[in-house]
């Protein structure tokens, strides 16, 4: 082999600081889980000082999903996760998507050869097993190009014959890697299968060209899910056969999530179809509330910050310890993500709030008559996110049919020939009201409960269930009317005359 060639690849490796990459595949979207490695990646670099790395990994050409790429760059910006080097954007060690790094795999499979620790396989055995689902073990003992003479090997391939290469793993021994998650596992070597590491077509599996492009990028930080455990000690050989060092693991607990169909807690995965960032984004969820609850899923700070819940992006980042990673597996809340973003949209300003709610709230409300420029006011402190807003403004729309059972209360004690007493003296007052504001509509209220000696929510019950034909609206009799209008507001008296009458 070309030493100058490999060590000129050597010769571009940065040291000398943290250096983290986030890797995914593009073969669908970004469910919670990627999104929470990407943030604990983030976090080490940026903590550190170091760089923060976009590497993609899409040498599984069968499942590849065409605009793939583009929602993980999307997702990236959109949760502030700035990466230094990558794809777009260059950097010392470039080319960063692996198809465009396929010549370096063949070179360094055949090194592996050449130094005892791979070989040639003409078994014609499914290259499935490398990156499928349904992966059946090819043991070596069963693999009969394992003991074939490498010149013999090498006169086949360059007859044209076709093969892959697979790792030799030790037949005797024991291989111990450390994680800092869970600490040091053994794993004995006759359990390790001869993994294929670069498959027929030239391209690399990826359990092979991950260790190849996470040395060549000078990774310090190793940051995937727990499912990759089993592997590790195939990564560690590997790094042994090209006498390398081995970076830091950082294995990941699952997020697990109950399944709203057989109601079986799972492990969250694109399969099932779970939420991704942009399904929550569609779903009206704020970017810095998932980021929030998503970085909490599995991790939690230390010292004085154990018990703070709600963290910036630069909160996080000097928050992020390592020891504060579990063992155990998250759970993906949904009513806990409401709460953050709750949390969250009440932090707005108004103005801020008004703006992103508007686009929901016109798609809602579809009766010219309402004032849709004071509903942002009423939904502010009241809304768990967006998508929240249709149901809870439909009535504005159009008057749901209502039992007049509705208008008796036992809080205020109230019966249904009260409030339609009530109610007769509102409409006398509404009629009179030239300038149909809040104020106006206010004293109006306020005066019919100072003559009648009454507190003013038994006055404020009619009102509202006549206006909005609900017990349970957003915000109360006086925003309702005055949103509705005085035209509508006194139809809607109407039609509870008839039920009450």
């Amino acid at each position: 082999m070309d030493k100058e060639y490999f060590s000129e690849l050597e010769s571009r490796i940065p040291h000398g600081k943290v250096r983290t990459r986030f890797a995914p595949s593009p073969t669908g979207y970004m469910h919670v889980g990627n999104l929470r490695t990407a943030l604990y990646t983030y976090f080490i670099a940026r903590h550190a000082g170091g760089t923060f790395i976009l590497r993609i990994e899409d040498t599984d050409q069968a499942r590849k999903v065409e605009d793939a790429v583009d929602v993980i760059k999307r997702t990236l910006a959109g949760c502030g996760l700035t990466y230094d080097e990558g794809p777009d954007v260059g950097g010392p060690v470039a080319p960063y998507v692996q198809t465009e790094r396929r010549g370096l795999y063949k070179d360094f499979a055949e090194l592996l050869i050449e130094r005892g620790h791979a070989y040639r396989c003409f078994c014609g055995k499914c290259e499935e097993e490398a990156d499928g689902d349904d992966a059946k073990p090819f043991k070596k003992a069963a693999d009969p190009c394992r003991s074939l003479d490498p010149a013999e090997a090498d006169k086949r391939a360059a007859a044209g014959e076709s093969f892959v290469i697979r790792q030799k793993m030790p037949e005797e021994g024991s291989t111990t890697f450390h994680d800092t998650v869970y600490g040091d596992i053994t794993v004995d070597n006759s359990e390790l299968e001869d993994q294929i590491l670069l498959k027929s077509d030239g391209l690399p599996t990826y359990n092979f060209a991950n260790v190849i492009d996470d040395h060549l990028m000078g990774i310090t930080h190793v940051v995937r899910g727990s499912e990759y455990l089993s592997s590790a000690p195939k990564y560690n050989l590997l790094y042994e056969g090209f006498g390398w060092e081995v970076p830091t693991y950082v294995h990941c607990p699952a997020v697990m999530i109950t399944d709203p169909e057989t109601g079986a807690v799972r492990k969250m995965s694109k399969r099932h179809g779970d939420p991704s960032y942009e399904d929550l984004l569609s779903l009206g969820y704020l970017p810095e509330a998932i980021v929030n609850y998503v970085a909490l899923l599995g991790w939690s700070p230390r010292g004085e910050l154990s018990e703070q819940e709600f963290f910036d992006m630069d909160g996080l980042i000097k928050a992020f310890e390592l020891d504060g990673i579990s063992k155990s597996p998250s759970a993906f809340d949904i009513e806990k993500l409401n709460y953050f973003n709750s949390t969250y949209l009440k932090k707005l300003s108004a103005e801020r709030f008004a703006e992103l709610a508007m686009p929901w709230i016109d798609k809602a409300i579809t009766s010219e008559s309402v004032n849709r420029a004071l509903i942002p006011e009423l939904l502010h402190t009241r809304l768990n996110r967006f998508s929240d807003i249709p149901d809870m403004l439909d009535f504005f729309n159009e008057l749901p049919e209502y039992g007049s059972e509705l208008f008796a209360n036992k809080k205020n004690k109230l019966t249904e020939a009260d409030s339609l007493d009530i109610l007769v003296k509102v409409n006398d007052a509404f009629t009179g009201i030239n300038d149909w504001k809040y104020d106006e509509i206010h004293d109006a209220l306020y005066a019919i409960a100072e003559e009648a000696g009454a507190k003013i929510g038994k006055i404020m019950w009619p009102v509202r269930i006549a206006a909005a034909g609900k017990a349970v609206t957003p915000g109360g009799a006086i925003e309702i009317c005055e949103i509705l209008g005085k035209d509508e507001t006194l139809r809607r008296f109407k039609v509870a005359f008839n039920k009450l009458s």
